[in-house]
């Protein structure tokens, strides 16, 4: 998200607590507080134009792993628990008769299509279908692994060795601070307290005097910088970290790029979008400094980046992206305004953004897998749950999220590793910082759905898990929300 980036038959009974904090309410404390009734109506409301349960079926079914998605006719699913075709229901996986666990490398091989018309696009989609399909050929008689130390020995190297291909990346250096820790954090890896002061050092050089962060020593403050520095120094979690953020000039600086309309700027006279709502409001929460007045509009706003396709852009009229629609849906959830969204619209874009052979999430439509939207995409699924668990009427607590996470992880684990450490877009391209970090905070969500999904040995692939709003290690994340609301919000 920085300047540079562009941004899943039967009836079981329903359970009266969720399995999983992640679905618990009390996970999201933005979102609980703010769980209106008329958000509820609201959302019953849109979700009621969904005409009844076949509808409802191409919503949830995610016809991009349709080997995962044999449903049940729609007259089979009007007489599960007797419902009114009507009503607004919201069916879990087994109701909607999803297979779980992983594919096999035959099922993979059936999802390859021929519209018969070639193009520069179909071109490119079959040679990449052909690439992963080799991935998966030579892993079909084991579990994938996730290479843990290998990562972990590149993530450390880039902390103070990065080779000149990342000079392009030198207004972006707390982005750097930040992609490393938090993929060490996923990855259940903790610095020694001696590195953890020295970058809490560096980035007390990228604080500006007039609040927020540069992108490098004397740089000028930027939102995306902010967004990265605040999440770096909260993963860090210790106090002389904390204490590096101003938080008075803070909130002067966010508040000073606040359009009439409730948008953002990125920096001064900068560009607007959705990114900068979201960065603002991720730095506003986490520290304390975060006032109704400094978003007045703000919702309001994104709503209008909703698009007809059912994502969102980056401003009003732009196409739909994967980030821009993550970025939108976790400002709505901070803003208590998640009415704002037309969420059956946006379930049926973001579902239809998994590749049905790879695995992996488009950011577009008609774009090829990218190992990063992993998060961008598949981070909306636990906010799109939080949401339904609280204000959809009927709403069954999902055992997974609606996604085919398996599928998922099957695309991280066997096509998005270097054999020497660090994670990627796709075979056949370079290793990076940025990757390893999206691609892990995607793993971390395809694992932790509230019955953990994970394929191959436990012990070697579990990663920890991440909170879905700001894309911090959940620990730290808490840890942050406990000590920041201890201090007054400055004063204007």
């Amino acid at each position: 998200m920085p300047e540079h980036i562009s941004p899943k038959n039967s009836t079981s009974p329903r359970r009266t607590q969720p399995r999983s904090f992640l679905l618990n309410p009390g996970f999201y404390p933005l979102l609980a507080a703010h769980s209106s009734s008329r958000a509820s109506r609201m959302n019953t409301r849109w979700c009621r134009r969904l005409r009844g349960p076949r509808e409802l079926m191409r919503i949830t079914s995610l016809e991009t792993a349709q080997s995962r998605c044999e449903l049940q006719s729609a007259r089979q699913l009007d007489s599960l628990g007797g419902r009114n075709r009507r009503s607004l229901y919201i069916m879990s996986d087994l109701e909607l008769g999803l297979k779980t666990g992983r594919r096999s490398y035959e099922e993979i091989l059936k999802q390859r299509q021929d519209e018969g018309y070639k193009t520069a696009t179909t071109n490119e989609q079959a040679r990449v279908e052909e690439i992963v399909l080799k991935f998966y050929r030579s892993c079909r008689e084991g579990d994938p692994v996730l290479l843990r130390p290998k990562h972990i020995q590149f993530l450390k190297k880039a902390i103070t060795n990065l080779n000149d291909t990342y000079e392009c990346l030198d207004s972006s250096r707390p982005w750097l601070c930040f992609w490393i820790l938090h993929s060490l954090a996923i990855l259940g890896e903790r610095l020694e307290s001696e590195e953890c002061s020295q970058i809490a050092g560096f980035l007390a050089k990228c604080q500006s005097s007039t609040g927020g962060f540069g992108g490098g020593p004397g740089q000028y403050p930027h939102l995306a910088s902010t967004y990265a520095a605040v999440n770096a120094l909260c993963t860090i979690g210790t106090q002389e970290a904390y204490d590096v953020i101003d938080r008075k000039n803070l909130k002067r600086f966010l508040a000073s790029l606040r359009g009439e309309d409730g948008s953002f700027c990125m920096h001064e006279n900068g560009e607007v979008d959705i990114r900068g709502a979201y960065c603002a409001l991720a730095a506003a929460k986490l520290t304390n400094v975060y006032t109704p007045d400094m978003f007045k509009g703000t919702a309001e706003w994104i709503a209008k980046c909703q698009t007809w396709e059912g994502g969102f852009g980056g401003c009003p009229g732009m196409e739909a992206h994967g980030g821009y629609a993550y970025c939108a849906l976790a400002a709505l959830v901070m803003l208590g305004k998640t009415e704002l969204c037309h969420l059956p619209e946006l379930l049926r874009w973001i579902v239809n953004k998994q590749m049905r052979l790879e695995g992996g999430f488009q950011g577009r439509t008609n774009k090829l897998v990218d190992g990063c939207y992993s998060f961008w995409q598949g981070g909306t699924f636990p906010l799109i749950a939080a949401i339904l668990s609280t204000q959809a009427k009927g709403f069954n607590n999902s055992d997974h999220w609606l996604f085919n996470q398996e599928a998922l992880q099957e695309y991280i684990l066997t096509c998005c590793q270097n054999p020497h450490g660090g994670l990627l877009d796709k075979p056949g391209k370079n290793r990076d910082i940025y990757h390893t970090c999206y691609v892990l905070s995607g793993l971390s969500i395809a694992q932790n759905s509230p019955i953990k999904s994970i394929i191959g040995r436990r012990l070697t692939n579990k990663v920890e898990v991440i909170h879905p709003v700001y894309n911090v290690e959940y620990s730290a994340a808490k840890k942050a929300q406990e000590y920041f609301p201890t201090l007054p919000i400055p004063a204007d």
